[in-house]
């Protein structure tokens, strides 16, 4: 490896071509874009989110293009079976032609695209797919399967060094992971590097030296007004004055370090001027449970800024381990979410809203695991900046970022300061108001609900919990 000095080519263009889930990888790739193109001159790179293709069928023609002309290719969290379809067919047929295709955290059949060097997981039995299936999440996680696949993944390569010959392509697979998924600017600028240096086939390319992955926490805390942002002290942490509830926050921690967290940083200065004290934490490993064992004692309420499943994120989704978890921790648990599909202004001007993929992924899968209140927001703006919601959003902001909605954060800060509230209040002090189905009117259906005795429920467990409070019942 030589030293990392400008390396002057003769090709006019050399092109990677991101393929992933959503836009949280652009700006860091944005603002490495100009130290790398110093050094490696016409090099061009490209993020492509396939939760634009349904709303934007221009993404997905913009991302097939670019595949016809890339030189590595990097996919990273499709699973969607709607993103597959789409894509899977333009990946297979530019795999023969670049110089690498790196298939991480996605469904087999793109991971089994992925050709480094010698290492090509197409083919059968490899000891790469041995250890990929250590990797992979099982249909029954322990509770903390998300750490120990985070663990591995470190040592592994570590392992993996020492080993001559095929096995350093695998090295290469899983430290490209490693980049990935610590994705701040640093991490995905020597990815970069990385790759080009043992992959490219330019000659004064190859040998281009790169630095290791820096280590982030996998589960930390995030805040800031933390000087680094980032810590894993609960003391830590700043606390509003007159403090009336405390509420854990559960954040992705790939937007952390991507430093993509405008909608977090709002609904922390939300939550904080109604004295709110909250903890944000994050987990890595698609896991929220280590974060919650960590840092969530003793919370009024728990809220998920995630969007999505508690044990999975948007890969799979586990909802008897995350009730389990949730059980133990016996607080409120509301589900918030960025808009991940769709741009804000075509939700605003949308006559359904959320779409089939958002309402399952967003809403329906938290809601299985026991997350009540689901509230959009955030989200990003597009290309056309505050178009369509600007009743939402003051001004227009860089279209690859989350912005948060200020009026619906100052509602999910409401809602949550309520229930933490509620939390603290004696059940014999409390008023409990019930809703009775009644359709059709006069027809003595008031109550019905198909497999439910909603009077029985009633009797025997909501009166006796409130023996000196107020229970009322409306038929509507």
């Amino acid at each position: 490896m030589r030293a990392e000095t400008p390396l002057v080519g003769t090709r006019v263009s050399y092109n990677i071509v991101v393929v992933t889930l959503d836009q949280h990888a652009a700006g860091p790739a944005s603002r490495v874009a100009p130290r790398l193109t110093r050094d490696f001159p016409g090099l061009t790179i490209t993020i492509h989110a396939a939760a634009e293709w349904a709303e934007n069928p221009a993404a997905l023609l913009r991302c097939k293009t670019d595949l016809q002309t890339a030189d590595i290719i990097i996919a990273n969290l499709i699973f969607i079976e709607e993103h597959i379809s789409a894509i899977l067919p333009a990946l297979t047929e530019a795999r023969p032609r670049v110089d690498a295709f790196i298939g991480v955290i996605a469904d087999s059949q793109i991971v089994k695209l992925t050709k480094m060097g010698d290492l090509d997981m197409s083919k059968p039995a490899s000891a790469a797919m041995a250890l990929l299936k250590k990797l992979k999440p099982s249909a029954k996680t322990s509770a903390n399967s998300g750490e120990k696949q985070m663990s591995m993944l470190r040592r592994i390569p570590k392992i993996l060094r020492w080993i001559p010959g095929k096995a350093q392509d695998m090295r290469a697979w899983f430290l490209s992971m490693q980049y990935w998924l610590g994705g701040s600017d640093d991490n995905i600028e020597q990815m970069v590097r990385f790759l080009i240096g043992r992959y490219s086939t330019r000659k004064d390319w190859r040998g281009a030296a790169s630095k290791a992955p820096v280590d982030y926490p996998d589960v930390g805390l995030y805040h800031p007004k933390l000087a680094g942002r980032i810590t894993t002290n609960l003391a830590d942490l700043p606390r509003p004055a007159n403090t009336t509830a405390t509420v854990g926050l559960l954040m992705l921690r790939s937007y952390v370090l991507a430093s993509d967290t405008a909608h977090y940083d709002a609904v922390i200065a939300a939550f904080e001027a109604r004295g709110i004290a909250c903890i944000p934490a994050f987990a890595g490993g698609l896991d929220g449970r280590p974060a919650i064992n960590a840092y969530f004692t003793g919370i009024d309420a728990m809220v998920s800024l995630t969007g999505f499943s508690l044990v999975g994120g948007p890969a799979y989704n586990d909802s008897p381990a995350a009730v389990a978890a949730l059980s133990a921790l016996d607080v409120p648990y509301i589900a918030a979410h960025p808009l991940e599909f769709q741009t804000l202004g075509q939700w605003a001007q949308a006559g359904q809203g959320l779409g089939p993929i958002e309402t399952t992924m967003l809403i329906a899968l938290p809601e299985i695991d026991g997350a009540t209140n689901p509230t959009v927001f955030a989200g990003r703006h597009g290309l056309d900046g505050c178009q369509g919601c600007a009743h939402m959003c003051k001004g227009a902001t860089d279209s690859r970022a989350m912005s948060p909605c200020p009026e619906r954060v100052a509602t999910l800060a409401e809602k949550t300061l309520r229930l933490g509230r509620l939390r603290q209040v004696h059940n014999a002090e409390k008023k409990v108001g019930i809703v009775l189905f009644g359709f059709p009117p006069n027809a003595g259906a008031a109550g019905t609900a198909a497999y439910l005795s909603v009077f029985e429920s009633l009797h025997g467990r909501a009166l006796p919990s409130c023996p000196r409070g107020t229970v009322g019942a409306v038929v509507g």
